[in-house]
């Protein structure tokens, strides 16, 4: 999971952010059940420095982001 996240992230243009739900929606027909695992994936990306997880345009913990996030390689 955390390779898609990293592709389909560098497939957009330096500083472009996207939803983890296009990564499973791509590549599953049963994305919401893949929801927890791409959003772990997320935080494990970030917890290595690779990628920021946002909310409202800002970098978020993700520890403390509930609702919806977005995903944006980091800077």
């Amino acid at each position: 999971m955390e390779q898609a996240i990293l592709a389909d992230l560098g497939k957009r243009a330096r500083g472009a952010s996207l939803c983890p739900s296009e990564v499973v929606r791509a590549r599953f027909e049963d994305w919401r059940a893949r929801m927890p695992a791409v959003r772990e994936a997320a935080f494990r990306l970030e917890a290595q420095g690779k990628i920021a997880v946002l909310q409202g345009g800002k970098a978020v913990d993700p520890s403390r982001a509930r609702g919806p996030i977005r995903l944006r390689l980091a800077d």
